[in-house]
């Protein structure tokens, strides 16, 4: 069993900085890939970046040049630094995690639960 923490969010300005954080506990045994998805208001959901276990990263256009997704393999975290932040980043961010845990041989995909990013003025 593998469960995902978050913390981070909140409600910042236009332009602003927030920092997410995700931490993976629970009987973990080999982490994939980790990324961070976020879901707005009547939208789907949507990838916003991933980083592989060797640090390659990925990003939504939109988030380009702004956020930045970083990992922490000791520490079985992951990180979503956000900058210069517009509101239509507001949605809820939800990390999520590719990992085998002690008593499988295969990886299964892990969801966090959630954390409010608004940027408002």
């Amino acid at each position: 069993q593998v469960q995902l923490v978050e913390s981070g969010g909140g409600l910042v300005q236009p332009g602003g900085s927030l920092r997410l954080s995700c931490t993976a506990s629970g009987s973990i045994w080999v982490i994939g890939v980790m990324a961070w998805y976020r879901q707005a208001p009547g939208k789907q959901r949507e990838l916003v970046a991933t980083i592989t276990s060797r640090g390659d990263t990925s990003y939504k256009d939109s988030v380009k040049g702004r956020f930045g997704i970083t990992r922490d393999n000791a520490k079985n975290a992951v990180y979503l630094q956000m900058n210069s932040l517009k509101t239509e980043d507001t949605a809820v961010y939800f990390c999520n995690v590719d990992a085998k845990d002690a008593a499988s041989s295969t990886y299964n995909i892990y969801w966090g639960q959630g954390t409010q990013v608004t940027v408002s003025s």
